[in-house]
């Protein structure tokens, strides 16, 4: 369980691990800094007393952080400017209804370079809670500005799972806005190495099988924290059988997001 990050796992379970609560805490820090676990040395009390019937464990691990995710903080996107994208979105919304801008007033931190590099975006509504439009770009066709734009508008009106969204609504929905890295391949050979290879609550996930292809944020790992059920409900969603992660022919990718949701 420490190796696959599960702290939640650790306090279900029936262990006797000194310090469950401690250890847990340390692998949330771990999840949210990209600290990967590797074991140093383990050993247990029936190698020094000989009596190997009742033993006490010790393990040494040490956590190192991922290189490559330190290179995409230094893009990083901080709270304020998370913060007014989320306001862009709502008033590109707005001003559909209006049939013309309200004149939203650019704030100076929107106007930093990093957001107008490309990258991908997703806008996100929901409703009380309850997803209502989802639409993003994975590659980096736009700036994070017009990206989040033109994604806010087609989450609204061209998500073709949900029928339009209604000026009435408009009091009643939250909008998150993501901003992705590049994805990156992932290497595996068989369906245990995709497992244990993925990161729940860190990696977006692309799927890719001859024409079909699907994907899921970061965030949807709150909904589906098990690998095998995240897996399988990417691949029905992708048009795919639900148990084709776990044959050959399946390309995956994976990426990393900031996202901010309305205060």
């Amino acid at each position: 369980m420490i190796f696959s990050l599960n702290g939640k796992g650790l306090l279900r379970s029936e262990n006797r691990a000194c310090g469950s609560v401690p250890i847990t805490i340390l692998l949330d820090l771990a999840r949210i800094h990209d600290w990967r676990p590797v074991l140093l040395h383990y050993s247990n009390s029936g190698d020094i007393a000989g009596d190997r019937a009742r033993v006490v464990g010790y393990a040494a691990i040490a956590f190192f952080g991922d290189p490559s995710m330190q290179i995409n903080r230094q893009t990083t996107i901080n709270e304020e400017q998370g913060q007014a994208l989320v306001k862009l979105a709502r008033s590109a919304i707005e001003d559909a209804f209006r049939q013309k801008s309200h004149g939203y007033q650019m704030p100076e931190c929107l106007k930093d370079e990093v957001l107008n590099a490309r990258r991908g975006t997703f806008v996100t509504i929901k409703k009380n809670g309850r997803l209502r439009g989802c639409i993003g770009n994975i590659s980096g066709d736009y700036s994070v500005i017009e990206g989040v734009r033109r994604n806010a508008m087609n989450a609204a009106f061209r998500d073709y799972r949900f029928s339009p969204l209604t000026e009435e609504e408009l009091k009643d929905i939250q909008i998150e806005v993501s901003i992705l890295t590049a994805p990156e391949q992932l290497s595996y050979n068989g369906p245990g190495e995709l497992i244990k290879k993925l990161r729940p609550g860190k990696d977006g996930v692309i799927i890719r099988k001859g024409e079909a292809g699907a994907t899921f944020l970061p965030q949807v790992w709150e909904q589906l924290p098990e690998p095998e059920d995240f897996l399988s409900r990417l691949c029905m969603k992708a048009g795919l059988g639900m148990d084709a992660w776990r044959g050959p022919g399946l390309n995956v990718m994976t990426y990393q997001v900031q996202y901010f949701e309305e205060e």
